[in-house]
């Protein structure tokens, strides 16, 4: 579930025009900004799937009533909790991600309200025994953002326990504007020039703008439990936020019938009644379930073998999102032949009004990409623009398409094969990135994935050392890294090198042997960094494995960046006008000079 400090509206200037970059220098930049919106066998795997029997699996019973107009709905969800661990527990925990607050962030409110409503909110109202109806005792722990219930008699291992939990929820509605291309390009261009600290916050994910509700985290979800133990915490940071397993879900929606409900599965079934929509969807295997409601919101769809590849739009997107339907359709087709076969039936892309700073959001089944970047070059709007964004079509085009292939590819690295996010992000991130070169080698061949190689992961680094950027090790926590930018260079970039190295140090075989054994071996399971380096030091020859070791390590825990990638560009600092290292220029102007380019290039795509 994906849900960091954003510059306010107030914050960001209007610029005017610099023209010492050179084309070359712009469309390095401008593919980086948008790249940042990024950013066994199978029959072992099937009989593996089966092995645990549904009164086994973890479950859950949703039913939501929304009110779209005031943003708000409340809900009830029965839970059946198995104990997997090895010994009896008696309290059961559940993650508020709506609740949380950036450190700091209530301050910069001036009222309680303000807070209120800018941030959603999920309150927990009763908590029952779903087998006897007595209500069971609960607090609210870790500032709010854990439910803790604690049950009457202890569950024993392999056994199970059932509740009811009564809910209610809000979310704020996001000014647009916080939401077009120009705030996007400029939150980038500030972090890529600054060191201010991002961080997420849960209005990324729970809000309503243009007409489209996201619930990203409407209900209190079950914390991922290893061996007896609870990953109860939550950390704000740049990355992903909470370890959740996989479960079973039948979600019933109750909403006004103007409104259009999309989730990670197709409908069911659903009747209209007084005006109100109620819809039923049943799912397996998902370790989040995320809902969008829209006013006038359309889907198209493609099949995929037994998978159906869902477009889900505004209108005015029309162009864009069906070329990110065949992208993503050709995404899954390379994914499920080279990697292995995914478990879910249905994914869905959603053209979503996400904030600046969060340009693509991942859920399970359901991968959101900013309505930002949804440009329709061929439109009035763009056609009337100069003569240098126009010519940059086929840079922002290449970028949305490596974007859709990285988001897709987080249904096998994230969802599928899960990973404590917060603490190890290059295991879902730096794979997702690397799988978004596998697509562009295997639909277009070894020319054209050099240069993507070049530009979406060489690039990126090269500009953020170009920056001023330091170089970092790629296996930290998310909480390490200060930005979207850093962290894009680092961890996604860095971290998808080093699976070409240990592609081209063991050879193609060896390499998908590895890493198809590692994607079945933790399927629905929570990986761990020694999983990932164990299969590849496993399907090396004897005298490969020490330097499988030493990949791992020179590429995660060493700074050797600029020696295996790319060391800074003078000559794109000097076009820009970046100071050189220890100089006592401003840093704002700097900042204008580049902003003003992208400012006034910018401005016309709404």
């Amino acid at each position: 579930m994906n849900g960091k400090t954003r510059q306010s509206k107030s914050e960001i200037t209007t610029f005017g025009f610099a023209d010492r970059l050179t084309g070359v220098a712009f469309k390095l930049i401008f593919m980086t900004l948008l790249l940042l919106a990024a950013l066994g066998n199978v029959l072992a795997q099937d009989d593996r799937r089966k092995s645990t029997p549904p009164e086994k699996r973890i479950r859950y019973q949703i039913h939501f009533s929304l009110d779209f107009d005031k943003r708000s709905f409340t809900g009830s969800e029965r839970v059946r909790w198995v104990n997997r661990g090895s010994r009896a527990t008696s309290s059961l925990f559940f993650h508020l991600y709506s609740n949380v607050r950036v450190p700091g962030d209530s301050a910069a409110r001036q009222t309680a309200k303000q807070e209120a409503s800018d941030e959603p909110r999920l309150d927990i109202l009763e908590v029952r025994s779903a087998e006897s109806n007595a209500l069971l005792p609960f607090s609210l722990e870790d500032q709010e953002t854990t439910l803790r219930v604690n049950l009457r008699d202890a569950v024993a291992p392999e056994a199970a326990a059932e509740i009811v939990i009564k809910f209610k929820g809000t979310v704020p509605e996001i000014d647009p504007e916080e939401t077009g291309l120009v705030t996007h390009v400029m939150q980038q261009v500030s972090a890529a020039i600054g060191s201010t600290r991002e961080l997420r916050r849960p209005r990324d994910i729970n809000y309503r703008c243009r007409g489209v509700m996201l619930l990203g985290s409407a209900y209190p979800v079950l914390v991922a439990r290893g061996g007896d133990d609870w990953f109860r915490k939550i950390e704000s940071s740049i990355g992903d936020t909470l370890v959740t397993d996989v479960a079973d879900y039948q979600v019933t929606i109750d909403a006004p019938h103007t409104v259009s409900l999309f989730t990670p599965v197709i409908e069911q079934a659903s009747a209209i009644k007084e005006d109100r929509l109620n819809a039923t969807f049943s799912a397996e295997n998902l370790r989040d379930f995320a809902i969008v409601a829209g006013t006038d919101m359309r889907a198209e769809q493609r099949r995929i073998g037994d998978i159906t590849v869902r477009s889900i739009f505004r209108p005015e997107h029309e162009v864009a999102a069906r070329r990110a339907l065949n992208i993503a359709a050709e995404a899954v087709r390379v994914f499920n032949t080279r990697i292995g076969s995914l478990p879910l039936k249905t994914l869905s892309l959603i053209d979503a009004p996400l904030v600046a700073t969060l340009s693509s959001a991942d859920f399970s089944g359901f991968s959101a990409i900013a309505s930002a970047f949804y440009v329709d070059f061929d439109s009035p709007t763009v056609r009337n623009m100069p003569d240098l964004i126009r010519e940059q079509r086929a840079s922002v085009e290449e970028s949305l398409e490596w974007t859709v292939a990285h988001v897709i590819a987080h249904q096998w690295w994230g969802a599928t094969v899960g990973n404590d996010a917060g603490r190890q992000p290059v295991l879902d991130e730096a794979l997702a990135n690397w799988s978004a070169l596998l697509y562009y080698r295997d639909v277009y061949g070894e020319d054209r994935a050099a240069t993507a190689l070049d530009e979406q992961l060489r690039g990126v680094y090269r500009l953020y050392r170009t920056f001023g950027g330091e170089d970092m090790e790629a296996d930290r926590g998310a909480k390490d890294y200060r930005n979207s930018f850093q962290y894009a260079a680092i961890v996604t970039c860095k971290g998808a090198l080093m699976f070409e190295a240990l592609r081209k140090l063991i050879g193609d075989e060896k390499f998908f042997s590895a890493l198809r054994k590692y994607y079945a071996a933790n399927e629905f399971e929570v990986a761990e960094l020694d999983d990932l380096r164990g299969a590849f030091v496993g399907e090396a020859s004897i005298e490969q494995r020490r330097a499988v070791s030493r990949t791992f390590d020179r590429w995660l825990s060493g700074r050797n960046g600029d020696e295996d990638i790319a060391p800074p560009d003078p000559k794109l600092a000097a076009d820009l006008g970046l100071p050189a290292k220890g100089d006592a220029r401003n840093g704002s102007n700097v900042f204008a000079k580049v902003g003003k380019f992208f400012w006034q290039q910018m401005t016309r795509i709404r």
